[in-house]
This record gives structure tokens, sequence and C-alpha cells, in this order.
């Protein structure tokens, strides 16, 4: 681990509630991503991707996670939002990350109100990752894909928007030097271990917020 972002300060409370993520988006600030891209490791074509970046309004807003089944071909046991590929029949990327939100996790579209999207964030395994945010009824009744999604939970937006517990690694992997973010998470007995595009892409959306 190179360091742990605690210089940083930490997204205020207020700019996290409803009204002050929806003024962010209608009005953005001019501000640039941290990341945008991981170092390659795959050899087939860039694929475009959707991801939900799923903000629950509970007493305090969460934003829910999934953790991949073993079994899948890419990203599997890995913790990370809802999303996948695109469709020829999806519209737009929003479309892509409703429907996959829909089929990993039953979210209801109906229950969904979309803020915004974050740049592009495009994975070594070649994926062009469009990071989706919307607002999520906390009534929301989900059923996850057995075949996709092992658990589902949910982290405090002022844990995820606090520097404090990002965490930067950096490690030589075939001959490159190659960096990336964690934010480890305990709760209730659990610990999940969110890194890789997941951690990168908060990492953007807290620029997003501080700008």
């Amino acid at each position: 681990m190179l360091e742990v972002g605690r210089h940083l300060p930490a997204v205020s409370a207020a700019a996290l509630l409803p009204d002050a993520l929806r003024q962010r988006f209608r009005h953005p600030p001019v501000w640039s991503p941290e990341l945008r891209a991981e170092f390659k490791f795959s050899e087939r074509e860039p694929a475009h991707a959707s991801v939900l970046i799923p903000i629950v309004l509970r007493e305090q807003p969460m934003v829910l996670l999934t953790q991949r089944t073993a079994h899948l071909s890419s990203h599997s046991g890995q913790v990370a939002f809802p999303g996948g590929k695109a469709d020829a029949t999806d519209v737009d990327a929003v479309a892509t990350a409703l429907r996959e939100a829909q089929e990993e996790v039953g979210l209801n579209p109906a229950s969904v109100e979309v803020l915004g999207i974050l740049p592009h964030y495009t994975t070594g395994s070649a994926f062009i990752v469009t990071p989706v945010v919307a607002l999520v009824e906390p009534s929301i009744q989900l059923t996850p894909n057995p075949d996709e999604v092992a658990h589902l939970f949910e982290v405090p937006l002022s844990f995820l928007m606090n520097p404090a517990h990002h965490r930067r690694h950096r490690m030589q992997w075939e001959g490159a030097s190659r960096e990336w973010y964690s934010m480890p998470y305990e709760a209730q007995g659990m610990e999940w271990f969110i890194w890789g595009a997941t951690a990168g892409m908060l990492r953007n959306f807290y620029h997003f917020l501080r700008a």
C-alpha cells in the first residue's frame, strides 16, 4: 500500500443529501477524473458497458453493491456495481445500466431516479464503462440473480466519499507498474474488499462532488 488519503477532505454530509446531489448533476463543476483507464491485460476488442451507482435513500444515503459469483468469466468474486455489457437494443448507456440492474438484482427502473453519468472508465479487461449515478427508493424489494450475484450489501455513501478510507496500492505485474485503489469496509461481522474498477469509479465520484 502506497498511501491512505487522510490528507484530503471528506465530502460534507450536506453535499450527500438528495437535493444537493440533484443540483450537482444539474450544474456540474469543471473537473477532471483522476482515473480513466486501468493497465490493460486483455487482448480482445473493447466493449461498451454501463454500471449503476445506486444511492438508496435511507436515513443516511447508502450505496448498493454486489459481490459477483465465483464462476463468472470476468471479475468473478469481486465487489461490483450492478451492470454489464451493452446490448444492441439499448438506446443509450443509461438504458444499459437500468436493464442490467433489473436483470442482476431485480431493481425496478420505476424505483430509480437517474441523476447523470460520470466519465468513462476503461477496465483492464477492455470494457469501456459508463457509470450512471441514481437515487433509489428505500422501499425497493430486490431479487438477486443467483447465477450472477453471490451477495448484496450497502455501504454508507459518507464512508465511500471520505478519502481516509481510500487506500492506494502499487505492484509490478508482467513487467509493468500497476496502481489501484481499495476501500475495505466492515459491517455486521462481514468484511468487504472494494477495489479495482469499482473503487476507481467511486474515487472519480468523490472528485466530482468535491470539485
